[in-house]
């Protein structure tokens, strides 16, 4: 997660990993013509319909600075919401009316300047989420992650966007990191270790050593030779790394990553739900050796993990696949 807090305001942003965009708002003024409001944004299809038509709001003394230095040359009610906390005199309602040429204009009982219908109930809260989608849209690039903000702004967003982005900066740099592995080191799991987690066994194991593992991510390696049954078939005379074999040793990298810190991970499968985003770029041939690195997208959830990976060669992306897999005990598969 990546969280940003200011104290003094009482603000709070957070960035949770998700299956898509999506936000989540509160603001509380702690006055009571605009009292605790929230705003979700559970699908940016519904941002046109449901967000954008949600116009900025200001209370009345924000204005007055303004009003006072003849800061303000002339307006349209209809484009902002004005809330009114304080009582206020019929001279300056008049000057209020000529400042935005109406020939009159109200404090409504809610505490709405003039004869204002909101879009939605909740519409000062959707324009606050408006602000947060516009902010983080400052990217440039599209991201999967539920963002919840208590009493957000400008200010706020924009220190979560760069916080997200320093993220994203740190996270592309390790996958990367495999430019940087030393082979020749001692591996934090070998072939005896893997097979002790893995129910994986020759000629269907296709990971030779574990070189490290974090929290959320591992690396992993293949040696690719001759001798592997399948360049008998694929090709005769051109030997080419079946991409499904690729694949297939990115996901038991993964397993192990999974079922390292299970006290028994010989009790416990992990089972293909889903693979996604695939892409090979070099084709792998006897010789090579493969380092993969993958990373939990989001952290393991009832049993289902998701995690991104890729596959280097001589430092140069081979192949790249999203992945959803899921954790069963041995006695609840079907196999």
């Amino acid at each position: 997660n990546i969280i940003y807090r200011d104290e003094k305001n009482k603000v709070e942003m957070i960035a949770i990993p998700s299956d898509k965009f999506k936000v989540s708002v509160m603001i509380n003024f702690e006055t009571r013509v605009l009292p605790t409001q929230y705003a979700v944004l559970e699908d940016m299809k519904d941002f046109r319909e449901e967000i954008s038509d949600s116009r900025t709001f200001v209370f009345l003394h924000e204005l007055e600075y303004l009003l006072n230095n003849d800061l303000i040359k002339g307006g349209d009610l209809s484009n902002a919401i004005v809330f009114v906390n304080r009582v206020v005199s019929q001279e300056e309602l008049d000057r209020l009316a000529d400042l935005f040429k109406k020939p009159r204009v109200d404090v409504m009982q809610e505490g709405i300047l003039s004869n204002l219908e909101l879009h939605h109930r909740n519409e000062p809260a959707r324009h606050k989420l408006l602000d947060v989608v516009g902010d983080i849209a400052l990217l440039g690039k599209p991201i999967k992650a539920h963002i919840i903000a208590r009493r957000p702004g400008h200010s706020a967003n924009v220190e979560l966007g760069k916080l997200i982005k320093e993220h994203i900066s740190k996270n592309a740099k390790k996958m990367n990191a495999s430019f940087s592995i030393d082979l020749t080191k001692e591996p934090l799991y070998d072939i005896m270790d893997i097979q002790r987690i893995l129910p994986h066994r020759p000629p269907f194991l296709f990971i030779d050593k574990i070189m490290e593992v974090g929290d959320d991510d591992i690396v992993g390696i293949k040696n690719v030779t001759m001798n592997e049954s399948f360049f008998e078939g694929h090709f005769p005379g051109n030997p080419v790394m079946p991409g499904v074999i690729q694949v297939e040793a990115m996901a038991q990298t993964g397993g192990v990553l999974i079922l390292h810190s299970v006290p028994d991970p010989e009790n416990y499968n992990t089972l293909f739900l889903k693979i996604e985003e695939v892409r090979f770029r070099k084709m792998v041939r006897p010789g090579d050796t493969i380092v993969f690195y993958n990373k939990l997208m989001k952290p393991v959830n009832r049993g289902i993990a998701i995690m991104h990976g890729k596959a280097y060669v001589n430092g140069k992306v081979v192949m790249e696949a999203k992945m959803m897999a899921s954790i069963t005990k041995k006695e609840d598969t079907n196999e």
